[in-house]
């Protein structure tokens, strides 16, 4: 007993001490002139990306396990090959997705009864919130993804790592209280790290943080980012080893007349990009009109997903050895294409049902499909074309992505990257520009922002606009509004404010605001009657008020709804108690000044994406 009682004491007294420890070390971390030392910042950036790498890799390696515990496949194979089983029993395709969507809608159930708010994503956070989110939210996404691809959903992880990895750079700098640029910084190399370590391609990750995550190219971005993708690249290839995802099976042959296909297939790919998105749409309007309860939509979701995959396994998981089957073995024509729209139904109904994942993965596999289905039909067509499938494969896959993904230069370095075959990226670019603009011409969003649209969000690039609610309308009022009764009269109210002392004043009734009075009509020719006798009352003009909480965007969003110079701000919506005015002319001079600062703080100007004007800000 006596010996139990001092292990006890020992273990307590080295868990304070080492609390103790953990408390100076953090108090060091935050020390300012520790947050202001960029070498400091390069050391936290590869730590965030080894962090997000080993995070990867314990997210793959549970959705291997679960394949394996679930559909019976070798450990060192993809679901996606279609060796379901082995045998491809049609038993484990119908009963393994079914029975783990309700698997996941117990669990999405649980979570939204235990945090009931929405997941704030990488995008989001450095957009609206100067990098701040969740990691416990973004566990709670990656474990729904882990289970989602685990059990056949159509959805790949690349959601998942950067979920986690952006989740575990913004609590890190939460740790350290870095300011809000460097945290959103750190949220970019999470993301870096994590698509870097994915794909075993240091600079996809990189130019994916700074296309989607950050929002632009800077030269103060550059290190960090870079530093933190590497870091993740080696940290994934200590595990797996350091060949590429994909493989080329050789050199690709590219003709003068294949760029014009290239072309073509880039308009091709920007199309079904947009049949995806509207898909997904689509899908989650028929549960929704149909009031399916949300933990029960991705069991009924599964079972067109599984009876499709009766036909073709490949739908099933995230597509990586399916892009593998493509480019090593000659499929038949009609299975391609069958295929093609068999995982544009699977993915849309997986994602739209309910299942966690996103749509980068199946965006590969489907371009290179589209685009190896392509190249048969013009050979087929012109037999003396020679055309080489492997590079329309892998053109393919680039255009599909960047029209659903919305990174082109990512889309194109991944084809660099895990080929290492220059003549083949130079036909990647090609149909990457055709896909990128094409989209953004018919449908002006990628998966990601097109989700936030939807959600009322308006959000189009990650360039943070968070900021502008952090200036208040109550900071930026005037507090001296010119407030007459409704029942002045006009020779009153002419006497309290000649013409050219100002241009409108604020009626009240009780105090409670009634509209705004323009004086050039009280002191014009054109009132009707008795100025002693006739009251304001009929000059009143209906506005809209600002509230002292509401934000610079909102504010400016009001002017340019309203059409007017002036705003009133009032105490609440109910109260309606004058307590001050805005003139919009301040308001933007306010915006343009912080703007400004926050560019030189930054070092903005050598981005090569210029800023985003004010929401509202136009006439």
């Amino acid at each position: 007993m006596p010996h139990d009682t001092a292990a006890i004491g020992f273990f307590a007294t080295r868990r304070r001490w080492l609390g103790l420890r953990w408390k100076l070390l953090q108090r060091a971390l935050q020390h300012s002139a520790f947050r202001d030392d960029e070498l400091a910042f390069l050391g936290i950036a590869a730590l965030v990306g080894v962090l997000a790498s080993l995070g990867v890799v314990l997210l793959r390696l549970a959705v291997t396990m679960i394949h394996t515990a679930t559909f019976r496949i070798p450990i060192d194979e993809h679901l996606s090959v279609g060796g379901v089983g082995g045998v491809g029993d049609w038993r484990l395709v119908l009963i393994v997705p079914v029975v783990g969507g309700l698997v996941i809608g117990g669990v999405a159930w649980v979570i939204r009864r235990w945090r009931a708010h929405d997941i704030v994503d990488a995008i989001e956070a450095n957009a609206l919130y100067g990098g701040r989110m969740s990691l416990r939210d973004s566990i709670n996404l990656a474990l729904l993804s882990v289970l989602s691809s685990g059990v056949g959903a159509s959805v790949g992880l690349e959601a998942a790592y950067t979920q986690f990895g952006s989740g575990m750079g913004s609590r890190l700098a939460g740790i350290l209280k870095l300011r809000r640029d460097d945290r959103r910084m750190l949220v970019g190399c999470g993301a870096a790290a994590a698509i870097a370590a994915a794909f075993n391609a240091p600079l996809t990750g990189a130019f994916y943080a700074f296309e989607l995550i950050l929002g632009s190219y800077t030269l103060s971005g550059l290190a960090p980012v870079t530093i933190a993708a590497l870091a993740g690249t080696f940290t994934a290839r200590w595990v797996f080893g350091a060949d590429p995802i994909f493989t080329a099976t050789h050199a690709v042959h590219i003709g003068g007349w294949d760029y014009a296909a290239f072309l073509m297939l880039g308009l091709v790919s920007a199309g079904l990009g947009i049949v995806v998105m509207r898909g997904v749409t689509a899908t989650e309007g028929w549960f929704r009109r149909r009031a399916i309860p949300l933990w029960l939509r991705p069991a009924i979701g599964a079972i067109p997903v599984g009876l499709v995959a009766l036909v073709w396994p490949q739908v099933l998981g995230s597509g990586h050895g399916g892009i593998e089957l493509d480019l090593h073995v000659a499929l038949a024509l009609p299975f391609m294409i069958g295929l093609v729209l068999a995982k544009i139904v699977a993915s849309a109904i997986s994602i739209g049902a309910g299942f966690r994942g996103g749509l980068f993965s199946s965006a590969l596999f489907i371009g290179s499909l589209m685009g190896g289905a392509v190249a048969m039909l013009i050979d087929r067509l012109i037999p003396s074309a020679l055309l080489d499938p492997l590079a329309y494969s892998l053109v393919g896959m680039g255009t599909v992505g960047a029209a659903i993904v919305g990174a082109p230069t990512a889309m194109i370095l991944l084809v660099l990257e895990t080929t290492g075959d220059f003549s083949a990226t130079v036909g990647v670019m090609v149909g990457v520009v055709a896909a990128s603009v094409a989209t953004r011409h018919w449908f002006g969003y990628s998966f990601a922002t097109w989700r936030f649209h939807l959600r009322g969000l308006k959000i189009r690039s990650p360039e943070d606009v968070g900021w502008f609610d952090e200036i208040k309308v109550g900071r930026l009022m005037r507090g001296d509004p010119k407030i007459v009764p409704v029942e002045i009269t006009i020779t009153a109210l002419r006497r309290a404010y000649p013409l050219g002392s100002t241009k409108q004043v604020f009626a009240a009734d009780g105090g409670k605001l009634v509209g705004m009075i323009d004086l050039s009509e009280v002191h014009g020719p054109d009132v009707e009657g008795d100025p002693d006798t006739l009251t304001a009352q009929g000059l009143v003009h209906q506005a809209p008020f600002l509230l002292p909480g509401d934000g610079v965007r909102q504010a400016l969003a009001r002017f340019s709804e309203a059409r007017l110079e002036t705003l009133p701000v009032v105490d609440d919506p109910d109260g309606l108690q004058i307590i001050g005015y805005l003139t919009e002319a301040y308001a933007l001079r306010r915006y343009t000044q912080e703007l400004e600062r926050r560019r030189g703080e930054a070092g903005e100007g050598s981005s090569l994406f210029s800023a985003a004007a004010p929401p509202g800000a136009g006439g």
